[in-house]
């Protein structure tokens, strides 16, 4: 049985996914019957949906998977993570403060619109603009303005040095919105809509695939482009089935009813792994799994309980428990990878210390909370496991499921105790990996569910993202990160890795680095 690696990075390996909970028990080997399967029409089974289709008002990874098929950005990461042009073809900096950026001509968006320097201008205008509120403008903080040179070439005018720019425009929040749709959006703000509501209905990029359907909750139809730019997909139509349960995802994919499965737990891997006519494959990447603490709500706005509860956890029990031996324990918020990830010793498990602090700071009787989980397997397990783990220090967890929507919007929010989440850190940069989830003007959607507000952290994490010596910026990072293990706003529990299976018959599938899907080379063979 073959067993593909995706892409060739050599970002950490260490899996994302359980082999306790969302798998199937089955391990006996087990041929794919070809009934279902289409080579004009690619089925993907996928756990969650997409929130909306609008790239610059969501910030997760399911939404994401479903957007970069629709739209593209001035630059994006190939398989070795390395960046490369997409709709921008060259660039060049005047000063150390403005970037020129050289557009692709002749490429038109999915509305007929053409693509230009007028339409990027619109779209970086839109996501700094703070009336619609974008949970990616912290990815373009340091921009002053964008300014149209002609019609192709266009100018970013920057407030201070930022050294990433180009890391930071291959995310997703850089994807460029065809500028009708833009401008019929903010119509519809005017007539009292949501910011997005008529680009969710409506998503228009210049990506090789078009929006034509969705149902949420089931599934998302997207066709071909036959006018995209760099040449037409091998297939019509591409569908997202929304199958949350994994062994029915699996069961899919061994009868045929979907061309690819994703994710998988490790007991699920097995089983593909078996099949004749399926193959696992894998994708290094350098995200984080973590248990967050609301740090505005009693008693997680004392640093000590969230160290006590922090050393109350056994990080390798987990990852041998629920993920089955995959994954690195995590000791701080970068993956080893990342530049600029500081070799420093994270929180260590201690029950008795965990307790001693508990009484310093006046609980030493413990107290009730409440641990918030989407309805993903392996997080409803590692709730299960904090729960269990926290007794023995007197603490009594509720656990509560959400779905995801719902989810993403409450922890924003802060409506939570505490949550398990994760972060892809898109562009593997200790910027992307910091400044969002814990800078005080990231509260919210944007990141920041920890709701954690420091002004000696704030001051590392602006002074690094605008310094352009070397030196001082990895030690302001190494500040910083040490701050992030005295503050403790979250459990770093995991660095992982994506795992997903798919037919024999499916060609030219893998994921980048923050699991995203790339689908413009899937073929189907004989």
């Amino acid at each position: 049985m073959k067993k593909h690696v995706l892409g060739v990075s050599a970002l950490s390996t260490f899996l994302l996914l359980s082999a306790c909970a969302g798998g199937s028990d089955e391990s006996t080997s087990s041929g794919v019957s070809s009934e279902g399967v289409s080579a004009d029409e690619i089925v993907l089974a996928t756990m969650s949906d997409a929130v909306s289709m609008d790239v610059h008002m969501t910030n997760d990874i399911p939404s994401a998977n479903m957007q970069v098929q629709v739209y593209e950005k001035l630059f994006t990461l190939d398989e070795n993570s390395e960046i490369q042009p997409q709709l921008a073809e060259d660039w060049e900096t005047v000063d150390d403060v403005t970037w020129e950026f050289k557009l692709r001509e002749g490429i038109t968006f999915h509305d007929g619109e053409p693509f230009n320097a007028e339409a990027v201008k619109a779209n970086f205008d839109r996501i700094l603009d703070e009336d619609i509120a974008s949970p990616r403008a912290v990815q373009f903080e340091m921009v002053d303005s964008v300014e149209v040179v002609d019609e192709y070439t266009v100018r970013f005018n920057l407030k201070y040095p930022f050294a990433p720019l180009l890391a930071n425009l291959t995310n997703m929040g850089g994807s460029i919105i065809s500028p009708a749709a833009i401008a019929s959006d903010y119509e519809a703000i005017e007539n009292g809509g949501e910011p997005g509501s008529y680009i969710n209905e409506n998503p228009l990029g210049t990506g090789f695939l078009e929006f034509e359907s969705w149902s949420p909750g089931e599934e998302m139809t997207l066709v071909k482009n036959e006018d995209y730019w760099d040449g037409e997909v091998a297939y019509d139509s591409f569908v997202f089935q929304i199958v949350p349960e994994g062994g029915t995802r699996v069961a899919n994919l061994e009868t045929g009813y979907a061309h690819i499965i994703d994710p998988l737990a490790p007991n699920e891997a097995a089983r593909v792994e078996q099949m004749d006519g399926a193959s696992l494959a894998t994708q290094d990447s350098v995200g984080l799994n973590y248990i967050g603490f609301n740090t505005e709500k009693e008693p997680f706005d004392d640093p000590k309980v969230r160290q006590a509860v922090s050393m109350a956890i056994n990080k390798e029990e987990i990852i041998n428990g629920i993920y089955d031996g995959y994954g690195e324990v995590a000791t701080g918020p970068l993956a080893p990878v990342i530049p600029n990830a500081a070799d420093i010793p994270g929180l260590e498990y201690n029950v008795e210390e965990a307790q001693a602090l508990l009484a310093e700071a006046g609980y030493e009787d413990g107290f009730d909370t409440t641990i918030w989980t989407n309805d993903n397997p392996q997080r409803m397990d590692i709730a299960v496991a904090t729960q269990d783990a926290l007794s023995e220090i007197g603490v009594n967890v509720e656990v509560e499921v959400l779905e995801w929507g719902a989810y993403l919007e409450q922890t924003g929010e802060g409506m939570h105790d505490m949550f398990i989440l994760g972060w892809s850190n898109q562009n593997a940069n200790a910027d992307t990996g910091l400044y969002p989830l814990f800078h005080s003007s990231q509260i919210g959607s944007a990141g920041n569910r920890f709701m954690i507000q420091d002004e000696q952290l704030d001051g590392y994490l602006d002074d690094a993202r605008q310094t352009t010596d070397e030196a001082e910026q990895e030690q302001l990072y190494a500040d910083a990160q040490e701050r992030l293990i005295e503050l403790s706003p979250a459990i770093y529990l995991q660095h992982q890795t994506y795992l997903a299976g798919h037919l024999d018959e499916v060609e030219g599938f893998w994921m980048n680095a923050s699991g995203l899907y790339q689908l413009k080379d899937v073929e189907i063979t004989e």
